[in-house]
């Protein structure tokens, strides 16, 4: 440190009326970008810009800003919890406090995102760095004032393939890999036609070039999936996300048909293996499910599922306590009463529990159907019970389906406003 008082071994740091005292040395490699600065201060004018007082006397750098917040984050630093917010204190001022000291949205833990989330959305709040550079997203990291440039290399690809909405080359990435899932669903859905199945049990080439095409998709998902996996801040997190695992799902079966290929033959004799191969090859269809990383559709309903799994269950819990009910009570009427004339198609409860179903869903195929007067009244009542149980929990599933939208496009949003930053520059 070029400046403050000779053979001082400590300086004091005034944040809002706590003090906090620091060695020379802890304060050069400090993790708050803000602090660390100081180290490299050479005169009076540039402690200025980084605080806003300071005493020569008695080493003392005086921060205006809120001492709960900073104790918080102080902690979060040194390694002493998780970034949460403070008690009794506003969302968007505990924010700003982080962007201040040099920290982002992403050090919070994920409920307090949320908040923080909701609370910008509703206010359409946007924050930005003071200086240059200052809340760079691959600068600050606690650990270090200045992140390694190999660790800034890696940030940036993370982001670019987790966040197709964060820079050019990620919406670039996203359209390749949509192209993809396109081509290889195209593929798909056309070798299961009948007149395509015949051209290429005709023409060899046919059957090849649709053997390389899925090849080729499959070899992008995969170093997709590689990628992703080495850049990924923690591996075991990255594995347990329900969309890394969908992927997965759909480029394993891929690697065991082709080693069951190798081993058992492409025309083998094994029945239980040719059905194996059939199975493994329409599990492909998981590859629909990757168009979620890149739509804000899918997304939406994606965490309106896993917000409302409460709800969920609840409306399962309706329909099947409705279907025992009305289930047993038909199949009484319909058959269990005048053995004579009795409705073959509600012989037993299980089957009536199919009736039931398309009644209360108001879908009525019309393949059974009640004969008997008590049996149509049940069936009317049974409908409408069904109209009135969905629609029960439907009004908290509509409300967190709005709210997820909207939260996922102000994400959206604020990755589009770096974006626009990125091409201007």
């Amino acid at each position: 440190m070029t400046f403050g008082r000779s053979g001082a071994a400590s300086v004091v740091l005034n944040v809002g009326g706590a003090r906090y005292s620091l060695s020379r040395e802890l304060l050069k490699d400090f993790p708050l970008r803000r602090v660390s600065r100081l180290h490299g201060c050479r005169s009076e004018r540039d402690v200025l810009e980084v605080c806003d007082d300071y005493d020569r006397e008695r080493n003392e750098y005086f921060f205006d800003r809120h001492s709960e917040a900073f104790g918080f984050i102080l902690l979060y630093v040194r390694g002493h919890g998780k970034l949460r917010f403070a008690p009794r204190m506003c969302e968007l001022s505990f924010y700003n406090e982080m962007i201040y000291w040099g920290l982002e949205g992403a050090h919070l833990e994920y409920c307090c995102q949320r908040r923080l989330d909701d609370r910008m959305s509703d206010t359409y709040t946007f924050y930005s760095a003071e200086e240059p550079g200052a809340l760079g997203r691959d600068e600050v990291r606690p650990g270090g004032a200045e992140a390694a440039p190999s660790r800034r290399w890696l940030e940036r690809m993370r982001r670019t393939f987790e966040e197709p909405t964060s820079s050019l080359a990620a919406q670039i990435l996203a359209s390749v890999s949509v192209v993809f899932v396109i081509v290889s669903m195209v593929v798909l859905c056309a070798s299961t036609l009948p007149d395509w199945r015949a051209a290429a049990a005709d023409n060899r080439s046919l059957d090849d070039r649709s053997r390389i095409i899925e090849a080729i998709c499959i070899g992008w998902f995969t170093a997709e999936c590689i990628v992703r996996f080495i850049v990924s801040r923690n591996k075991c997190e990255f594995v347990k996300r329900p969309l890394n695992i969908i992927d997965l799902l759909a480029i394993t079966p891929y690697y065991i048909s082709v080693l069951m290929t190798v081993f058992t033959g492409e025309n083998s004799q094994l029945q239980r293996a040719g059905v194996t191969l059939r199975v493994l090859r329409m599990m492909r269809i998981f590859w629909v499910i990757k168009l979620a990383r890149h739509f804000i559709g899918l997304q939406t309903l994606g965490l309106t599922l896993k917000r409302c799994y409460r709800e969920m269950v609840m409306l399962l819990v309706f329909i099947c306590v409705a279907m025992a009910i009305f289930s047993a009570l038909s199949q009484l009427l319909e058959h269990g009463l005048d053995l004579e004339t009795s409705n073959k198609d509600f012989a037993s409860i299980p089957a009536a529990c199919w009736w039931v179903i398309i009644s209360m869903t108001t879908v009525g195929y019309g393949d059974m159907y009640p004969i008997t007067v008590p049996g149509r009244i049940l069936g009317g009542v049974c409908v409408v019970s069904g109209i009135v149980l969905l629609a029960l929990p439907i009004t908290f599933i509509y409300h967190s389906f709005v709210q997820c939208y909207h939260e996922l496009k102000f994400r959206s949003a604020r990755y589009s406003r770096s974006l626009s930053a990125e091409f201007l520059n």
